[in-house]
C-alpha cells in the first residue's frame, strides 16, 4: 500500500481548517455554536500529518515524509500563537509550503538514476 492517500488526507484537513478559519475571520461564518469544529480539524490535521510522515518513512516514500516534517513546527506552535492576532494565520500558513511539497512528492514517482 502506498502512503500517497495519507498525504492527501492531511492536505485536505489542513485546507478545510484553513478555509473555516478564513471564513470566520472574514465574518462569513459564525462558529459560536460549534467552535469545537476548528479545534477538531486542527487535531485531525496534526494526526493525519503524523500518520502520513510515519507511513511515508516506513513505506518507502521518505521524500514526501521529509518534505512534510518541517511543517510540523508551525502546526505545533499554533496553539501558542494567539487566536485574535495576525500571528495565528501567519503561523498556520507557514505550514502550507511543506504540505504542498509533501503532496507533490507523494504523487510523483521518485526519479532514480
Amino acid at each position: 500500500m502506498t502512503a500517497a492517500p495519507l498525504f492527501s488526507v492531511a492536505a485536505l484537513f489542513y485546507l478545510a481548517n484553513g478555509a473555516l478559519g478564513a471564513a470566520v475571520a472574514a465574518k462569513l461564518v459564525d462558529t459560536r455554536g460549534f467552535r469545537w469544529l476548528h479545534h477538531a480539524l486542527y487535531i485531525a490535521t496534526c494526526t493525519a500529518g503524523c500518520v502520513a510522515i510515519a507511513a511515508g518513512w516506513r513505506g518507502g516514500n521518505r521524500r514526501a515524509a521529509l518534505a512534510l516534517l518541517p511543517g510540523a513546527v508551525p502546526l505545533a506552535v499554533i496553539p501558542w500563537a494567539g487566536t485574535h492576532t495576525v500571528r495565528h494565520p501567519l503561523v498556520a500558513l507557514a505550514a502550507a509550503p511543506f504540505i504542498v511539497a509533501s503532496l507533490i512528492c507523494s504523487i510523483r514517482p521518485a526519479e532514480r538514476k
